[in-house]
């Protein structure tokens, strides 16, 4: 039950008929895990933090850098050389102090993630490496947790979400292989702030969704910030995916 400063904090929220009271409970409720703390998590922990998520569990551990701040919004000058993880950590207690904030300045592995991904009712995959989305997908198959993951090099963006509960939802590994080759990191060819943005705010509104219990199409977003426009690719599940064929029941 909702005391009345907690309903006039998501007073606008609720009264969207998809939300409601129904979604701020389950939003109370839910255990998000965001894997990453650089451009993708700034909007996409602050708009779950200000819509009310139950408990975030922040990993990363990186540092804040001087070259970080045009694009990780969440943070402040003056937190340049603390761990990230702790830093978003302390601007989302600042918005919303009744969110259970965890920070956690850990460089993730397949064991962790297990018992993490274990734990949480939904995973945001703000990573920038192909080792670590694979590893994260594989928790979250053999979890079935849903996975919203998102990307952005240059003035190019993508955003998918494997909804991983339902048996006919593809995973990670069935749009992108389970190799590990391709990274291009930002400090290698850039990347625009605003675009990074788009992204993890697109994250945030499907992490909202999800929780609140409406359902989202297994599509792959493309984002060209040049034009401004989007390329919508189905996705399909792999029946040879070497991570999650057998793992969940047939369609």
């Amino acid at each position: 039950m909702f005391n009345d400063e907690q309903l006039e904090r998501y007073s606008r929220q609720l009264m969207v008929s998809e939300v409601d009271l129904a979604g701020q409970e389950a939003l109370a409720a839910a255990r998000v895990l965001i894997v990453g703390c650089g451009g993708l998590a700034s909007p996409a922990a602050l708009y779950l933090a200000g819509a009310g998520a139950g408990r975030l569990v922040l990993a990363d551990d990186d540092v804040v850098e001087v070259s970080n701040l045009h694009r990780q919004v969440a943070f402040r000058g003056g937190q340049v050389n603390q761990p990230k993880a702790e830093a978003l950590r302390d601007q989302l207690q600042l918005l919303n102090p009744e969110v259970d904030i965890r920070a956690e300045v850990v460089r993730v592995d397949a064991p962790w993630l297990e018992r993490a991904v274990a734990d949480a009712s939904l995973v945001l995959d703000c990573t920038d490496n192909f080792a670590t989305r694979q590893a994260i997908n594989r928790a979250c198959v053999a979890h079935r947790v849903p996975l919203v993951s998102g990307a952005a090099i240059r003035m190019d963006g993508q955003f998918a979400v494997f909804d991983l509960r339902e048996p006919e939802s593809p995973c990670y590994a069935c749009v992108y292989g389970d190799g590990v080759d391709g990274d291009l990191a930002c400090n290698q060819a850039g990347i625009v702030g605003p675009v990074v943005g788009v992204i993890g705010t697109l994250q945030a509104q499907a992490a909202l969704q999800l929780i609140t219990g409406q359902s989202l199409p297994p599509s792959l977003q493309l984002f060209d910030g040049r034009t401004l426009q989007w390329r919508n690719l189905v996705m399909r599940r792999d029946p040879g995916c070497p991570v999650c064929a057998g793992s969940r029941p047939a369609d």
